[in-house]
């Protein structure tokens, strides 16, 4: 696959806000802000809290590995990394979907920044790869990221009760994809 493909720079139909590729000099922005404990919350435990400026250049580097076939992208707000939004492709029987997922930066909570992201980056995975089906495994308690995969032409497929555990806590989460049209 050809690198442009996996590390495109994509328009987001909002002023200001466009999907790129992540550099090096993100590192402190994206140190600074994904070190949210709300952030952290609502994302998997592969995730540190605190998120220190070591893992930032970690992260960095995974997004750059010219061997991986997914797409991790920057949610650039105004010139500057404010999230992430990565599909994550699968392979063996499940070669055929991918799964998608995002985080912004609190500042940025409710302008509707992730569900055009999200449009977006779906878009463009449907129209570039041979996946006819992406999905997002989300908290259930988590409203906003139901509403944003909602906006993004996603339709709720299951509730998977006692299905992931947080904090030690176990707890439901909700399946959602959207098919290729």
């Amino acid at each position: 696959m050809a690198e442009s493909l996996l590390r495109p720079t994509l328009a987001v139909p909002l002023s200001g806000v466009r999907l790129r590729p992540w550099h090096l000099h993100d590192a402190p922005v994206l140190a600074e802000t994904a070190n949210d404990r709300g952030i952290w919350q609502n994302l998997r435990d592969v995730f540190p809290h605190p998120y220190r400026l070591e893992d930032a250049y970690w992260y960095i580097g995974l997004t750059t590995d010219p061997d991986s076939p997914d797409i991790h992208l920057a949610i650039e707000v105004e010139g500057e990394a404010a999230g992430a939004i990565s599909v994550l492709f699968k392979d063996d029987i499940n070669r055929c979907s991918a799964e998608i997922g995002y985080w912004l930066g609190r500042q940025y909570w409710g302008r509707g920044i992730v569900a055009e992201a999200v449009k977006v980056l779906t878009d463009y995975t449907f129209a570039h790869f041979e996946v006819c089906r992406l999905y997002a495994e989300i908290f259930a308690r988590n409203a906003a990221s139901a509403r944003v995969l909602s906006k993004a032409g996603y339709e709720q497929e299951a509730r998977l009760q006692k299905s992931i555990v947080k904090e030690g806590e176990v707890q439901d989460a909700l399946l959602f994809a959207r098919i290729r049209p």
